[in-house]
């Protein structure tokens, strides 16, 4: 029994080691346990975050390279408008220039040149246009025409003859013509006060004299209304030249007057009216014509003036003509020794036109000559030197040569050797063509 109870304590004993060996053991294997759980969430949680990192790498790369992507794509888009830009050209430009690479040199001379019904078909007095003036056209498709009181018989003869004549040169050329006149009014008209249903009109000098801009404004509208309804898109006027010179009678009652800011508001007033019919006027006579006391139908008319005395005066009206933007300007036969240091006449003298109207005073529309049969030109030049001078000197149309063959000729064999370029000959025909287009917009 005692030995029993002895027993019963070793085995109590031992059974309450073994219980506290397995609680150690047991407490151990939580820890281990709990700290391989901490340690497996710890690899979960560092995988993750490689693996979020990583994807915000990849996303932040995206993102550069989306950015890289659209950034290029703007830049390649600016690059393909910036080229877009390029090629979108002026349309007037661009019609020029189509028209330009299908004409041969030969049609483009004859794009120079304004001159009479008669000297293109050399029949005279020419009122009506046929298949004389077809043919003679289609072989010189010139510029355009003019026309004098001898070709001119009614409303309804001049109307039928112009549209005529001008549906001939769109067929030809596919352009059309410069018709013109000059119809300043008063002393020198060829249609007012002569043609049934067309009054006269008073002296543009009785105008000017009055300072009245209503009337000179009525006076534009009422020559460009009957000179668009007949057919014509340019009239040789107004009178732009200021009269400085007492002594002068070539201008004295075709100048709105004396004072050069009367003259300048009176011109640009009739250009404007002129315009708003469809007609294109045309100032003249650059440099100034009413400082000269001579006349240039016969020989060279002189300015004793600086450059600077004329800028403060006569180049007045021409300079607000420009800055109205007037696509046309005449250059007269007259002399400017003081600042050429010449007896060239401006109409041929490359200071005048180039340095002068187109540097100084900033003219980029037409220049035109005044007539070239006028004693000043005949007296002192052939046809063809008179018509390449004046190129050369920078005017873009040759109006009415003594001899229109021998002029057209000249200026072809200059540009075959080489004294012209046909750079040159394009330069004013692509102006031409882009203000037809113009003519082509009003009609």
């Amino acid at each position: 029994m005692k030995h029993n109870r002895k027993e019963k304590v070793i085995y109590l004993f031992v059974l309450l080691s073994a219980c506290l060996v397995f609680f150690s053991l047991g407490r151990w294997s939580a820890y281990r346990f709990l700290d391989k759980e901490k340690e497996s969430e710890q690899i979960v949680a560092e995988k993750n975050d490689k693996e979020e990192t990583e994807e915000i790498k990849d996303i932040v790369q995206e993102d550069s390279k989306e950015s890289v992507e659209q950034e290029n794509g703007i830049i390649e888009e600016n690059e393909i408008l910036n080229e877009t830009d390029m090629k979108q050209e002026d349309p007037e430009v661009s019609i020029s220039e189509k028209y330009l690479s299908e004409m041969t040199i030969e049609q483009k001379v004859a794009q120079l040149f304004i001159i009479t019904p008669e000297a293109l078909t050399g029949i005279e007095n020419v009122t009506a246009a046929g298949e004389a003036t077809y043919a003679a056209l289609n072989q010189y498709p010139v510029g355009g025409l003019v026309y004098f009181d001898n070709n001119l018989q009614s409303y309804e003869q001049i109307s039928s003859m112009l549209h005529t004549i001008q549906q001939y040169s769109t067929e030809i050329t596919g352009l059309p013509l410069f018709l013109a006149v000059d119809e300043e009014g008063g002393s020198v008209a060829r249609i007012s006060g002569r043609i049934f249903g067309v009054d006269g009109i008073e002296d543009m000098a009785v105008i000017g004299a009055s300072q009245n801009y209503s009337r000179a404004q009525e006076t534009g509208s009422y020559i460009g209304d009957y000179l668009s309804e007949l057919g014509f898109n340019v009239d040789f006027a107004p009178c732009a030249d200021v009269l400085t010179n007492p002594e002068n009678t070539v201008v004295a009652l075709r100048s709105f007057g004396s004072d050069a800011s009367i003259v300048a508001d009176m011109v640009k007033i009739q250009l404007n009216e002129l315009e708003k019919c469809g007609i294109f006027g045309v100032p003249k006579h650059f440099p100034g014509h009413g400082a000269t006391s001579e006349d240039s139908h016969n020989g060279y008319a002189y300015i004793h003036k600086t450059q600077e005395e004329l800028d403060t005066e006569e180049w007045i009206p021409f300079k607000k003509a420009i800055d109205n933007n007037a696509r046309f300007m005449m250059v007269g036969h007259i002399v400017c020794p003081q600042i050429t240091g010449d007896e060239v006449p401006a109409s041929m003298s490359y200071k005048m036109v180039t340095e002068i109207l187109r540097g100084t005073l900033g003219f980029d529309g037409l220049v035109v000559t005044d007539a070239l049969n006028m004693g000043a030109i005949m007296t002192n030049y052939s046809s063809d030197t008179a018509a390449v001078t004046a190129i050369l000197a920078g005017v873009d149309l040759l109006l009415m040569p003594t001899d229109f063959q021998s002029a057209y000729q000249g200026v072809l064999n200059a540009v075959y050797n080489g004294e012209i370029s046909e750079d040159r000959i394009n330069k004013s025909v692509r102006k031409i063509i882009q203000v037809k287009n113009e003519i082509r917009i009003h009609h």
